[in-house]
């Protein structure tokens, strides 16, 4: 007798068996029938129970599974959700969920997306109704059973039909019922065939029964062999899977690297530049110091100069000095005999030669105080100065 599978783990688990067989002849695509039945089946379990939107008047609305799963798979890494929101030629809600189906199949990344959506469980209790395959404990054999589809590579058309959401999901249960025989039947059949045996083994020659033979070591041959591809065609599947994975993984892991070394050499760059700004600035501060302190030099020397010439214009000429020698003799020596009230008139002849200057205004005051006195006996040891003693014991000069 037929006996329809209704559980919906048992479903999704036939439906993604035919899809593996069918990918060993062929790419699966959107004219796949093994497919259309797979997305058919995956809609009717996302939207099972789903609770409707509540308008400003109260009433609800019916929902797509596509704002369940925007949702609650927001926190995925990389995820494709705003890709397929910004796409043009998508515009309703259940198109846009198709569309992802896709997309999640061709990436191999479908049963993370489930599986992610089921851990926001509280997104999920408020997305669905009280009963749902998603709140059940079938939901979390779904995402296992979807790892499988991870082996297939999947190419689809994001602009045709098939995401057109003005299609009804139709599931077709044909290929999924299965004949079941009771073990009455089985005996009975058996009984059958052993009369059917004997009754033609009375009038069989030898012939007939050497080609019975050999057919049925031919049959238990072709079966046997068949056993045998089944199982290395398994484990090569297997393989395949297994080393897919291990490329995607070490996909992901060289794009990183790639990234990280992208950041590392902009900031390389980065600092190279900023190296090269600070030696230019170094480089104009230093010569505009070096133009600074040779314009200290100069100055420096020019005042050394200015100074030099300016101390050298205002200590008197050796002729004057002779002259200031003889008339501070003529005064001693009229000191000396009593004429000292002509100092005046000396000191103005002997100081007219020479324009009155701070280093000879010691000379000019009056010779009548102690001090001034003392000031011109100290000029005695002067090598400008001559003693009084030697110019009066002197015969050259004699007092007029």
């Amino acid at each position: 007798m037929l006996k329809p599978v209704c559980t919906s783990s048992s479903v999704i688990r036939f439906s993604v068996k035919t899809l593996l067989d069918r990918s060993c002849f062929e790419t699966i695509d959107d004219s796949s029938p093994e497919f259309v039945n797979f997305v058919s089946i995956l809609e009717h379990i996302l939207s099972h129970r789903l609770k409707g939107q509540t308008t400003w008047f109260g009433y609800e609305s019916p929902r797509s599974f596509w704002d369940y799963i925007k949702t609650a798979c927001s926190k995925v890494p990389h995820n494709c959700i705003r890709s397929i929101e910004s796409m043009e030629n998508v515009r309703s809600s259940r198109a846009k969920g198709r569309a992802w189906i896709r997309v999640v199949l061709m990436e191999k990344r479908l049963s993370e997306y489930i599986s992610s959506a089921l851990r926001d469980f509280k997104t999920t209790r408020r997305f669905y109704e009280d009963g749902a395959i998603m709140l059940g404990e079938e939901a979390g054999l779904l995402a296992d059973t979807l790892i499988g589809l991870n082996t297939i590579d999947f190419s689809f058309c994001l602009k045709g039909e098939g995401v057109d959401g003005s299609c009804p999901a139709v599931i077709d249960y044909t290929p999924y019922l299965k004949f079941t025989q009771s073990a009455d039947s089985i005996s009975s059949d058996e009984e059958e065939m052993r009369t059917m045996g004997s009754s033609g083994s009375e009038s069989s020659t030898p012939d007939k029964m050497a080609t019975a033979a050999s057919i049925f070591t031919e049959q238990s041959n072709l079966v046997s062999k068949c056993k045998r591809f089944e199982q290395k065609y398994r484990m090569a599947l297997e393989q395949k899977g297994y080393l897919e994975e291990l490329v995607r993984l070490r996909e992901a892991q060289l794009s990183e690297a790639v990234s990280h070394n992208k950041a590392l050499q902009q900031s390389l760059a980065d600092t190279h530049l900023s190296h090269t700004l600070e030696k230019e600035q170094l480089e104009y501060i230093i010569l505009e110091l070096q133009d600074q302190l040779t314009v200290l030099k100069n100055n420096d020397l020019r005042s050394r100069q200015e100074l030099t010439a300016h101390l050298t214009n205002q200590w008197p000429s050796p002729v004057a000095l002779d002259a200031n020698a003889v008339a501070l003799d003529t005064l001693l020596y009229r000191k000396s005999t009593g004429q000292w009230e002509e100092y005046p008139e000396v000191c103005a002849s002997c100081l007219s030669g020479k324009e009155e200057t701070p280093s000879l205004r010691g000379l000019c005051g009056s010779l009548t105080s102690v001090a001034s006195y003392k000031s011109l006996a100290s000029l005695k040891s002067s090598e400008c100065l001559a003693s009084p003693a030697t110019e009066i014991s002197s015969p050259g000069i004699t007092p007029s």
